[in-house]
């Protein structure tokens, strides 16, 4: 199954003391059972395409329901991931590590 990369960015953004909005963004995310990789400037989840619809609707309902101003979004195919390949992308974060 194709997968896909989905880049966030939920504003406003205070590098160290994500609000709410932010959080809940995260959260809807980790919902999915996927790991979400944090970063200084945006967030992102990879994962089958054929369930990035209701990631995405997810994520923003989420955000915006918890005081968001802006949610940015890219999205992209990326490789198949077959069973026994090495893939490091970067460290998977929780919501709740925060």
């Amino acid at each position: 199954m194709p997968r896909v990369r989905v880049e966030f960015t939920v504003e406003p953004f205070v590098e160290g003391h994500p609000g709410a909005h932010v959080l809940a963004a995260w959260e809807a995310v980790e919902a999915t059972g996927f790991p979400l990789l944090a970063g200084p400037f945006s967030s992102e989840v990879e994962l089958p395409s054929a369930t990035v619809d209701q990631t995405i609707a997810a994520l923003v309902r989420a955000a915006l329901s918890n005081g968001a101003e802006r949610v940015s979004l890219q999205i992209e195919r990326v490789a198949d991931v077959h069973a026994g390949d090495e893939f490091d992308e970067g460290l998977p974060v929780s919501a709740g590590d925060r």
